[in-house]
């Protein structure tokens, strides 16, 4: 019975932890003036609403049956950058949001598990909140990689000088070969970071 839930918990987590993450972004927007996302009912914490066929279904599943663990995304919450009244950063302030949530939520779940008394009878709970903290983990850093459409494409264009205007212009070109290669990139070399922050967080290894 155990090996049958911990799936299913699993896909609850990563449902919810994208949505958290999407309905960030929807609600930094919306605190800095643009109600785009509220308006079109995305500040919602319904997974439903945020579902991607691909990101939020088929990939979590096709990852966690061949690797035992999974991670995905929801459908990109929309906003208007015109809308904001911060233009020069606030764009990265809706960009950071997401990620954030996902870095509060594996603190919160990480120092719970570090603390919490070993009270349980099953594995089950430590195993469901070990889990939640290293996809959300994932989630974090993976987001704040700077090439489109991630996250932290934002910060890096906000904060590169007009002189490198081509870097950028070149970065959104060619961001579908530098997005595989980026892939390689972080499970070769920041996959050892994920571990060690989890660690770190949590006091215990995977």
């Amino acid at each position: 019975m155990e090996s049958l839930l911990l799936p299913i918990f699993y896909i609850i987590v990563i449902l919810y932890s994208v949505t958290i993450h999407e309905v960030s972004h929807g609600l930094m927007a919306n605190s800095l003036g643009d109600p785009t996302a509220k308006n079109l009912g995305r500040l919602s914490l319904n997974p439903i609403k945020h579902l991607d066929l691909f990101g939020s279904i088929i990939l979590p599943f096709v990852l966690f049956i061949t690797t035992g663990f999974a991670f995905g995304y929801a459908k990109p919450v929309p906003y208007n950058p015109n809308n904001l009244n911060d233009i020069k950063y606030g764009p990265v302030k809706v960009a950071i949001a997401g990620p954030l949530s996902n870095l509060i939520l594996a603190l919160l779940f990480g120092l719970t598990l570090r603390f919490m008394p070993d009270v349980f009878s099953t594995s089950l709970v430590p195993d469901l909140f070990s889990r939640i903290v290293l996809l959300n983990l994932v989630l974090a850093i993976f987001n704040m990689f700077p090439i489109p459409p991630l996250d932290g494409h934002w910060l890096l264009m906000a904060f590169l000088p007009p002189r490198m205007d081509a870097v950028k212009v070149y970065i959104y070109k060619n961001s579908f070969i530098l997005f595989p290669i980026f892939l390689i990139v972080f499970m070769v070399f920041v996959s050892p970071l994920i571990y060690w922050l989890f660690q770190l967080i949590t006091g215990a290894g995977l």
